[in-house]
Order: C-alpha cells, then sequence, then structure tokens
C-alpha cells in the first residue's frame, strides 16, 4: 500500500460508494412514484380525461428526485482525482444523505400522487392539497440535497 500525504489507495472506494449511494437509492424509488402516479393517472383519465395534463404533476416530481441522486454522483465523480481519505469520507456521507433522502421522498410521492390524482378527478378542489402534500413530500430529498452539497463542496 503506497501512501502519499494521507491519500491511501484504497480512499476512492468511499467516495464511489458515496455516488453508488445516492443514484442506487433515490433512482429506483423516483421511478415507484412514476409508476404508482402513472397508475393513478390512467385509472383517473377514464373519468376525466380533460385533467391528465394537470395529473403529470406528481410524476414530474418523481423525476425529479431522480436528477437530485445524479448530481450529486456526478459531483463526487467529478472530484476522484487524488483523494483523500478524509474528503473521500466526506463524499460517502453526501452520497448517503442524499439516497436515503431520495428513496423516502420518492416512496412518498408515489403514494400521493396515486390517491391524489384519483381524488381529484372526483372532488376538483382537492388538487391544491394534493400539491401542498407533493411538495411536502419533495422538500424531503431536496434537505437530503442540500446537506450532499454542502458535504461535496467542503
Amino acid at each position: 500500500m503506497s501512501e502519499s500525504n494521507n491519500r491511501p489507495e484504497y480512499a476512492s472506494f468511499f467516495a464511489v460508494m458515496g455516488a453508488s449511494a445516492a443514484v442506487v437509492c433515490s433512482a429506483p424509488r423516483a421511478a415507484y412514484g412514476t409508476v404508482k402516479s402513472g397508475a393513478g393517472i390512467a385509472a383517473m383519465s377514464v373519468m376525466r380525461p380533460e385533467l391528465i395534463m394537470k395529473s403529470i404533476i406528481p410524476v414530474v416530481m418523481a423525476g425529479v428526485i431522480a436528477i437530485y441522486g445524479l448530481v450529486v454522483a456526478v459531483l463526487i465523480a467529478s472530484s476522484l482525482n487524488d483523494i483523500s481519505l478524509y474528503r473521500s469520507c466526506l463524499q460517502l456521507s453526501a452520497g448517503l444523505s442524499v439516497g436515503p433522502s431520495g428513496l423516502a421522498a420518492g416512496f412518498a410521492i408515489g403514494i400521493v400522487g396515486n390517491a391524489g390524482v384519483r381524488a381529484t378527478a372526483q372532488q376538483p378542489r382537492l388538487f391544491m392539497g394534493m400539491i401542498l402534500t407533493l411538495i411536502f413530500a419533495e422538500v424531503l430529498s431536496l434537505y437530503g440535497l442540500i446537506v450532499a452539497l454542502i458535504l461535496s463542496t467542503e
């Protein structure tokens, strides 16, 4: 093991694991949110086809979660050259902050999006309540992104 200036050979491993955690945790739940919301849109469009474009919002919000994980993974991957062990552990922490928060947010958006678009088809006044609930679900992932950016750029 060549160790020069506190840079062991295995230091980049932790950073790569952080990038993997960012994408592996956030992307599948974003897909889950898209699928659940899409199923609700399909069921709703039978009763009220004029509300389809209005009901796409949960699908878009679920896709944004995957973008958060991708942004952090790209930031981590761009700093892999000659990385110290301390910096590598920071990158791991960044990936672990955005990944599981995206996991939870995607799950919440899927459930709220599915139920929300179905309820909006029956009672259009519920649309604002669905949007507010979706925003509160999305902000969970945004908090993880903010923490990850702070850790990644330190």
